[in-house]
């Protein structure tokens, strides 16, 4: 995960195909050249996008002659660098949700930039979370579409094709019909071949499984012979790429279908989350972003939402940790509660073991026996990643330094 979307401002831009270049960064840029003009797509974060100009006139030999500006998706990471591209006599263009988009954004700044910074400190910094969040300024847009939008540029023809089930609404792929090549963007999320990032611990609207697969067959359709992904290299010949598309898609649909069914047998969120299993030929061919319950509970909460009918408190504002000081007191103190939370996790149930130590170091959050038995369910939970899962392992490795630190 680190290794696709890290910013290393020295390294040169790449050609991936002829006229189509890449600078890759948290949220990579591309570049379709051209001799009477060329079409930029993204532009990174606030303080990349000047890099990402000087990449591309550096390996092209010549200054950028910018006649179209794409804002493939409304994320920070993929267009807070506009300003670096645009200027008199260039078109810049966006999906007409990207002003929703940036609206909801803009709308919990500091709120995401605290998610963000929990997660994303140790890769970038929590300096540039900060700019990246309250530093962006917002573009001004000159030609927004719905469904698709066609350019001639350079004698190439572009289309801008919706696509609505990946990381966000406003989201779009770049398809050159004559060169049957389509840039895909995050339509799969930050590395090719994951689970999509259907939901998202930072803070994010649910994504929907059904458009992501109506997106998937959409870009199937195209029957395109190279795909280039938003972060990883291209994907060469339509028979590789439609193995790897049918994979994903039959993946999020089996996901999708089991979860509708166990609703429908009435079981609940918790036995869905913890049954639910892809079978080994639709496991993901890359590591993820979160493990597969994750995906579960993001497919309930899109068809039902936040009500689970277990409990009428969950109608109210008392939440749970309003009587923790009493069942403490009831248990006999944080110390007893710490004693069964080591229980817990000596037995391999570090989930329960949470349950306690939540508890006990609410009512005493020095309490030495509760971080004790928390840092060793949270050291548990992160080798059962066995890798993999990557908001999971950064989660996991934050709330074990909170803890030391404590």
């Amino acid at each position: 995960m680190l290794a696709s979307t890290v910013w290393e401002p020295e390294k040169p831009a790449e050609q991936l195909a002829p006229d189509i270049l890449r600078s890759m960064s948290s949220a990579s840029c591309f570049l379709i050249a051209g001799d009477d003009g060329d079409v930029v797509l993204n532009a990174g974060t606030l303080y990349q996008g000047e890099r990402h100009r000087e990449r591309f006139e550096e390996l092209l030999g010549r200054p950028l002659d910018v006649r179209k500006f794409v804002l493939m998706q409304s994320h920070n990471s993929h267009m807070g660098g506009w300003g670096a591209f645009v200027g008199p006599g260039v078109e810049t263009i966006a999906h007409e949700k990207f002003v929703d988009g940036r609206l909801d954004w803009t709308l919990i700044d500091e709120f995401a930039r605290r998610r963000m910074t929990r997660l994303f400190e140790v890769s970038i910094g929590a300096e540039n979370v900060r700019r990246r969040w309250l530093e962006t300024p917002e573009p001004e847009l000159d030609v927004v579409f719905s469904k698709s939008y066609e350019m001639d540029v350079s004698g190439r023809r572009i289309e801008l094709l919706s696509v609505p089930g990946g990381e966000i609404a406003d989201g779009m792929a770049v398809w050159l019909p004559a060169e049957r090549t389509v840039i895909i963007g995050n339509l799969f999320g930050a590395l090719y071949g994951m689970l999509p990032h259907l939901t998202t611990i930072r803070g994010d609207h649910l994504r929907s499984a059904r458009a992501f697969v109506e997106s998937v067959n959409f870009i199937l359709d195209l029957e395109p012979e190279l795909l280039v992904p938003g972060h990883d290299d291209p994907v060469v010949g339509n028979e590789k790429i439609r193995s790897d598309l049918v994979r994903i898609r039959d993946a999020v649909q089996f996901i999708h279908d089991e979860t509708v069914k166990g609703m429908n047998d009435g079981k609940d969120l918790w036995t869905l989350m913890a049954e639910i299993e892809l079978p080994p030929e639709l496991r993901p061919v890359a590591q993820g972003r979160g493990p597969v319950r994750w995906y579960v509970r993001a497919v309930w909460e899109e068809y039902v939402g936040w009500f689970k009918a277990e409990s009428t408190t969950e109608l109210y504002a008392t939440p749970p940790r309003a009587i923790w000081n009493e069942l403490a007191e009831m248990a006999g103190g944080p110390d007893r509660l710490a004693a069964r939370a080591a229980a817990h996790v000596a037995g391999g149930r570090p989930v329960e073991a949470l349950h306690f130590t939540d508890i006990a170091l609410e009512v005493a959050p020095e309490n030495d026996a509760a971080r004790a038995a928390k840092t060793a369910a949270l050291e548990i939970l992160l080798e059962r990643t066995e890798g993999e899962a990557w908001d999971e392992i950064r989660w996991l490795e934050t709330e074990l330094a909170l803890t030391a630190g404590a």
